[in-house]
């Protein structure tokens, strides 16, 4: 069994702050990373089980039958569909090899000005302190940096707001004539209010310079799984990017899983349900926090701003690890003004939840004790 290198609680907060995963054996209540914990279904597990022996010994399927099996899901030809280990390969192909220049609005998901060199991303502050995208100002920009690719997150992470539907389809009108692609990314759109009704995916035909980018692992609860996809009606940048991807890029865990998701639908909406009514409950308790400015959600985790007077947003994420062995993340690594007293918190199970304000509200205003 492996030994860990802590003896102590905040020994065990300095490591596991260094991690990037993991976190399920190190026996804390992990309100950092962003799952739905109502899905996948026991019967999931269930099948892998019972398939592990052919699942392990033979090679899982390539490109083309892998985008088939998510088009069948998402009712969407297979040619326009790229499946990557993970959205975290797709974005590394976007970023870090196609793009020229590209632009994103900040804060956001770091990955997408991480994955590419330093002189090729723009960073758009968004409006402060509303959080909210200037898509008009944001497309300026994105002509006069001369961006080929332009990046939108929505729900956003860090904030979890929306951009609205009629914004992005007039931020692909302005950045069409440039030959600038935006990239939609809905990882967390599934936890929003009439997520159909937002989405751009049933229409992507409309528009040629617009891709969607999905990570999987968030919304259906598979993050070891690593599936992400991208969708697209232009043909030319889906063969761009699969030229990028090796052959054998999905395990044969995840492509299983994907043959058979379309059995769960039903299961995974109503899971999808679940995790808005907690989340709803979380904010509406996040909200009485005397002092808390508290966004109002869109996905499945919460952005707030901590009152003037409490501990900074590391210092909180430290004390409520120490005291209550609970971990969230503040936003000090995020490209925004006042980026320590911000938090982002996932919004788990009731009971957890509760747990949550709890420690929050007795670690908040330590030094003043």
């Amino acid at each position: 069994m492996l030994e860990f290198k802590y003896k102590t609680q905040e020994e065990k907060y300095e490591y596991v702050a260094k991690q990037h995963g993991g976190y399920y054996r190190h026996d804390f209540t992990d309100h950092a990373y962003l799952y739905n914990l109502y899905f996948p279904p026991k019967a999931v597990f269930t099948h892998l089980k019972d398939n592990i022996q052919d699942i392990v010994l033979n090679y899982p399927m390539a490109q083309n039958a892998l985008a088939e099996l998510i088009g069948n899901f998402i009712d969407q030809p297979s040619e326009r569909i790229v499946v990557g280990n993970g959205a975290a390969e797709i974005i590394k192909i976007l970023s870090g090899h196609l793009a020229k220049k590209l632009i994103v609005p900040v804060p956001s998901f770091n990955e997408y000005a991480n994955a590419a060199p330093v002189d090729k991303v723009v960073e758009f502050p968004l409006e402060f302190p509303s959080f909210q995208l200037d898509v008009d100002k944001f497309a300026a920009e994105a002509i006069k940096e001369n961006a080929d690719i332009a990046v939108v997150v929505t729900p956003n992470n860090p904030t979890s707001l929306l951009v609205p539907k009629e914004d992005l389809i007039r931020l692909a009108k302005k950045l069409e004539n440039h030959n600038c692609m935006l990239i939609i990314d809905e990882s967390f759109l599934d936890f929003a209010e009439d997520k159909t009704n937002i989405s751009l995916e049933q229409e992507i035909h409309l528009y040629p310079n617009v891709a969607i980018l999905k990570s999987m692992s968030k919304a259906y609860g598979i993050c070891g799984l690593r599936i992400g996809y991208l969708l697209t009606a232009n043909l030319e940048f889906v063969n761009l990017i699969r030229d990028g991807i090796h052959i054998w890029n999905i395990n044969g865990f995840a492509e299983e899983f994907l043959r058979i998701l379309p059995q769960y639908k039903q299961e995974f909406e109503e899971s999808c349900k679940k995790v808005i009514v907690d989340r709803d409950e979380f904010y509406n308790k996040l909200c009485s926090i005397s002092g808390m400015k508290v966004f109002k959600p869109d996905a499945n985790y919460i952005f707030c701003r901590l009152p003037d007077d409490a501990l900074s947003g590391p210092e909180i994420v430290k004390q409520l690890f120490i005291k209550h062995n609970i971990y969230i993340k503040d936003s000090h690594g995020k490209t925004q003004p006042d980026a320590d007293r911000y938090l982002r918190i996932a919004s788990r199970t009731e009971e957890e939840n509760c747990r949550l304000i709890n420690g929050l509200k007795d670690v908040m205003y330590l030094k003043s004790r």
